[in-house]
């Protein structure tokens, strides 16, 4: 019973990211540390397929869970993430995750940024910026008298998460991480895409984020792209996938 015991200590000394591991899992080649950053209206164990198929490859997963107060305190929990990893990294971003990495990813440490139906602002430009560039698929999020938003719960089916199951999109609905105004508003400092490689994944049947705002953000960036058929949480619905984009990252870069 020690060693168990040993692994729930290790695993709470993390400071609340979940890290994953396979013990007798090869050691892949080129860079073996993964940091995703989940979106919002979301939370990290969506990503839960994505982490295993991962693991099992001999990759080290760690899941960071943005606040989503301030874009600020998000890179500074990102930056600690990276810093306890044993070696370069992969940076990954849903959504407004991706805002995270473009800034969090201007350390040396990281290798590579992955975008995954993601924002990827340049110097200068913020999440809302981008988002009102372009006509949006839907007009699901909504404002609090506090300055917090949330998706629209009745919507969240449909143009959230499209194609999983209502009983799972019901409970995704209830249970959403809110976000700010703030956060959404913050503009960036650096972009770290100008100068490191980068995967972009466009969901093509995305209500979210609109495919075509992913396409100009990738191409501008010189992001290698891969469309997968799929809602906002294509990680969810299509791991594999998106698993693969994340692998064929790593193996690239050193």
């Amino acid at each position: 019973m020690r060693k168990p015991l040993t692994i729930a200590i290790a695993a709470l000394a993390l400071g609340g990211s979940a890290v994953g591991f396979a013990a007798d899992a090869p050691t892949p080649p080129g860079v073996k540390n993964i940091v995703i950053v989940p979106g919002a209206f979301v939370d990290g164990s969506g990503w839960r397929v994505v982490h295993d198929i991962l693991i099992h490859k001999g990759y080290t997963v760690s899941i960071v869970q943005p606040r989503i107060e301030t874009l600020a305190d998000d890179i500074e929990l990102t930056h600690e993430q990276v810093r306890k990893q044993n070696g370069p990294v992969v940076l990954v971003g849903h959504s407004y995750g991706g805002a995270v990495i473009t800034q969090a990813g201007n350390r040396d440490k990281v290798k590579a940024l992955v975008y995954v139906a993601a924002v990827q602002p340049n110097v200068g430009e913020s999440l809302s910026q981008l988002v009102a560039s372009m006509p949006s698929p839907s007009n699901d999020v909504v404002p609090t008298r506090d300055g917090h938003l949330f998706f629209d719960e009745s919507k969240y089916g449909t143009d959230f998460a499209g194609d999983l199951t209502k009983n799972r999109t019901d409970f995704m609905a209830v249970s959403q991480v809110p976000a700010t105004t703030a956060a959404f508003g913050a503009t960036m400092q650096v972009a770290a895409w100008l100068t490191k490689p980068t995967w972009g994944v466009v969901a093509t049947e995305d209500r979210a984020l609109s495919p075509d705002l992913q396409r100009w953000m990738y191409k501008r960036a010189g992001s290698k792209v891969t469309e997968i058929k799929a809602s906002h949480v294509v990680y969810i619905s299509q791991p594999e996938k998106v698993a693969e984009v994340i692998e064929e990252a790593a193996k690239s870069v050193k």
